[in-house]
């Protein structure tokens, strides 16, 4: 397997590459957007709010990255990777919540 390089790595490994996936501006707001069912651009677009350049150009990373697809009938929608990385995503969350409450 040949790994590049991403920001914030030497190595390119996995993790870093998902890691900077993840958080790039919006990536993570759309893999949550998608999280019930599939939705059109124009939806997307407007429970975001970001410009339709970016949504676009984050669709795209994200579709390559095997995480989300693109459905002509029903619209954007997770994949079963994106699926499981949302699943393994939530202990994350409720652990982030307990994180910020011990902070205040």
């Amino acid at each position: 397997m040949v790994r590049k390089r991403v920001r914030g790595s030497r190595t390119g490994r996995p993790i870093m590459a998902l890691l900077d996936l993840l958080g790039r501006r919006w990536a993570l707001r759309l893999i949550w957007e998608l999280r019930e069912e599939p939705r059109r651009f124009r939806e997307l677009q407007d429970s975001i709010g970001a410009s339709p350049t970016i949504i676009n150009t984050r669709l795209g990373e994200l579709r390559e990255a095997k995480l989300v697809t693109l459905d002509p009938d029903s619209g954007y929608r997770l994949t079963a990777l994106g699926e499981e990385l949302l699943r393994l995503m939530l202990p994350l969350h409720v652990w982030s919540e307990k994180w910020a409450k011990s902070l205040a």
